[in-house]
């Protein structure tokens, strides 16, 4: 708790931004309770990760501060790094894989000035990452990890912290994907406020901390799901594992779908632009609407950093999960009429055709045809299918065709 305190001084050099607490009637108003927003897309990365990554920096020793830091990160994390070390004049480099947005990239190289060196190099962030510790083995410099260090999870605590001072809630939901900032909610609050329960809310597609608390210790996902970019870690850090474990920190698996759905809500209704990362602590509330009931309840929304080419496939993926965007490799003979037959005894007047594709090049007419329709009462469509005797598949369940598709 000591460390916390002497950390969360360190931080009121004016570089990290207390973020506000602001209730939210929409989502109180849905869950029956009182909802509280910790904005922390609102720091000036957009993201939590810069105090982590300030606090780790800060607290190193004059040497060490004068040999450099060394960082791997595609993302929040990397943008930490740099910025901190713009501010107290640390040599910092950033190793990022070659598959790395050019948005990050350039989001990045907008905040280096004087003392970062971006490195592009690897072909995904663990090779990155092994290149990176080979680098800081080899000219001696301090290694700042996302979140298996203890600096770092005492600089997310610090957003429990500032929660605490404005209220006291009876639970906190925060993201999660290597563990750091969960690992430093739980760590503050079970001092400043033991009888708030600390939940966790992970991708289902990269559910790196359930599967860590199943085996009972950190272990390696064999899939992970990339979409919600800031939170797919294959394995949980060890430190951040022993600290959930240890406090009794509850896990809540999200399918991205949801996270998507949730993204558009807080963009349209609230005018809060988040990353799908950001989104997760709201989406978990589904999950535990009985156990939020009637309670003061705070959801970190932990980014903001979202390339607007993305929300196509967010809008997609929404869709989806909320079963109205389908997808059909239907056989449809190619004679005069038959799209517009196809379409008259097929689509209701609400439905509409959101992709049409030929599958082969050649010999159409033999071939299957790909249709995207979107319908909020997909059951008529499968049955007016059958009835007029198409030959169709139903594809939404295949995802070798899904990947091929978004």
């Amino acid at each position: 708790m000591q460390k916390i305190t002497d950390i969360y001084l360190k931080l009121q050099s004016g570089i990290i931004k207390k973020t506000p607490l602001i209730y939210n009637q929409r989502l109180s108003e849905k869950y029956d309770c009182n909802i509280f927003l910790k904005r922390e897309d609102l720091q000036p990365i957009r993201s939590f990760k810069l105090r982590g990554a300030y606090a780790k920096m800060v607290n190193l020793s004059i040497d060490k501060k004068k040999n450099g830091v060394v960082c791997a990160s595609a993302g929040n994390h990397a943008q930490g790094v740099i910025y901190s070390g713009e501010k107290l004049g640390i040599y910092c480099d950033v190793f990022v894989p070659n598959n790395t947005p050019q948005q990050k990239l350039q989001r990045m190289r907008s905040l280096s000035k004087t003392y970062s060196r971006i490195h592009v190099t690897g072909e995904n962030l663990e090779e990155t990452m092994n290149i990176s510790h080979q680098f800081c083995t080899t000219y001696d410099k301090s290694y700042v990890h996302p979140f298996d260090d203890i600096d770092v999870i005492c600089g997310q605590a610090t957003i429990s912290v500032e929660i605490h001072e404005k209220l006291k809630p009876d639970v906190i939901v925060g993201c999660v994907g290597g563990g750091g900032l969960l690992a430093g909610l739980s760590l503050h609050t079970q001092v400043a406020n033991a009888n708030c329960r600390v939940i966790g809310a992970e991708p289902l597609g990269s559910s790196s901390m359930s599967f860590a608390f199943l085996h009972n210790k950190p272990k390696r996902l064999d899939t992970c799901d990339n979409f919600v970019d800031g939170a797919a870690v294959r394995t949980v850090g060890k430190l951040p594992f022993d600290i959930c474990k240890n406090n009794g920190t509850k896990i809540v698996q999200v399918p991205e779908g949801l996270i998507c759905l949730n993204m558009l809500n807080l963009y349209e209704i609230d005018g809060i632009i988040t990353e799908p990362a950001g989104a997760l602590a709201v989406s978990a509330f589904d999950f535990i609407k009985d156990e939020i009931k009637n309670k003061t309840v705070v959801a970190v929304i932990s980014g903001g950093n979202n390339d607007i080419l993305r929300y196509p496939e967010i809008q997609e993926r929404a869709d989806r999960f909320l079963n109205h965007q389908h997808y059909f490799l239907i056989k449809l003979l190619q004679s005069p009429g038959s799209l517009h037959s196809f379409l008259t005894k097929i689509l209701s007047q609400d439905d509409d055709i959101t992709r049409f594709e030929y599958l082969k090049k050649t010999n159409k007419a033999q071939g299957m045809i790909l249709v995207g329709i979107y319908s909020r009462n997909i059951h008529t469509v499968l049955q007016k299918l059958s009835l007029h005797n198409y030959t169709f598949s139903y594809i939404n369940d295949k995802e070798e065709f899904m990947e091929y598709l978004i």
